[in-house]
């Protein structure tokens, strides 16, 4: 499935602003964070659908990856 860029675009800003509410970070640092990430190329080139997750699924995701803890995390 290919998600509408419109519909992506607002999807990837959704997940950064969780992520910052959700860890108490500033939405900047969360913004470095996430784009500089390897699930924000899962969720923008629509690898298994990613971009369909919920958005607080995706902020626990992200923080499993810094912590090391996925296989796409780069370990």
């Amino acid at each position: 499935m290919t998600a509408n860029r419109h519909i992506l675009i607002h999807k990837l800003y959704d997940v950064v602003k969780e992520y910052s509410i959700e860890y108490k970070i500033p939405f900047r640092n969360a913004l470095d964070i996430f784009y500089n990430s390897n699930l924000y190329v899962l969720v923008s080139t629509g690898v298994a659908d990613m971009h369909c997750r919920s958005d607080g699924y995706l902020a626990e995701e992200l923080q499993m990856e810094i912590d090391g803890g996925l296989p796409y995390g780069g370990q």
